[in-house]
């Protein structure tokens, strides 16, 4: 068949095709599960679980910003007991092509790979910057981040030295979990007595310190987001970014969500919050 073609065929204008819109990203942290101190374990896990079941259709990444375990220590060939719904829930969701990215805290620190081996997920030792949907993003879970408390810093480095690490492993896993358990335990009671965390203001909270240093020489920077204080709160620096406290999934299940546009904060409530 040969092919016509007409010289005063009229012209139009091809229309610029717009980019599909971006699937959200969320963040959430301190979550603390297994924790001796917290009696509602398994609801707390159902309830991060159901969560992250809600948003496997609609996410493109998730951020999980440290503590998501009051106490995590993998060895060579055991890793803790529990948490089968939620290990199973983040493989369904890297299995299907969502991004997971878990931000290491001062309670789960101790990871060999197998979240990332068994699990698909991205582990980050140290917090960083990256673009997400155009914008620049540090995300960290938070502990050690501007503090100037020298008991704190001694017992993070001590926590995060190779040598040491290496003894507490030699330890037989019924004593070490036991020994893990127990402290995250007696620092979960402390807090529980000194009552409901609040925000210190901006010259008093470590975080904010660190992040409007940061933001001085990191202009770049759109949005600082943090876990470890249990706080929910929003707060713009001078620099125009935006600094967020994510709270924590033990009383106030709250989670941030991005849509490329937008940078929210909500609690999740089951059955009612349009995740």
């Amino acid at each position: 068949m040969q092919l016509k073609y007409y010289s005063n065929a009229t012209k139009v204008p091809l229309k610029p095709s717009l980019p599909p819109p971006m699937k959200p990203v969320y963040f959430l942290s301190d979550a603390h599960l297994g924790s001796l101190a917290i009696r509602h374990q398994r609801t707390q896990e159902r309830r991060l679980v159901n969560f992250l079941d809600s948003i496997k259709d609609k996410a493109s990444a998730v951020y999980l910003l440290g503590d998501i375990f009051d106490f995590w220590h993998e060895y060579r060939t055991v890793v803790p007991r529990g948490y089968t719904r939620l290990l199973g829930k983040l493989s369904e969701l890297t299995d299907n092509g969502v991004e997971v990215h878990f931000f290491i805290g001062n309670h789960d620190l101790w990871q060999n790979g197998y979240l990332t081996e068994e699990c698909g997920i991205t582990v980050h030792r140290e917090g960083c910057a990256m673009e997400i949907g155009g914008k620049v993003f540090f995300l960290a879970h938070g502990d050690g981040l501007g503090t100037r408390d020298r008991k704190f810093l001694i017992l993070r480095h001590i926590f995060h030295n190779r040598l040491c690490r290496a003894l507490f492993a030699a330890l037989h896993p019924r004593w070490g979990m036991a020994f893990g358990l127990g402290w995250a335990r007696h620092s979960q009671l402390k807090h529980q007595r000194q009552g409901e965390p609040r925000y210190k203001g901006e010259n008093r909270e470590e975080l904010m310190l660190f992040a409007r240093e940061y933001a001085h020489t990191h202009p770049e920077i759109n949005y600082f987001v943090f876990g470890h204080r249990h706080i929910q709160h929003d707060v713009s620096l001078h620099s125009g970014a935006r600094v967020l406290f994510i709270g924590d999934w033990i009383t106030r299940y709250t989670f941030a969500r991005f849509d490329g546009q937008t940078l929210t904060m909500d609690n999740y409530i089951e059955g009612q919050t349009e995740a």
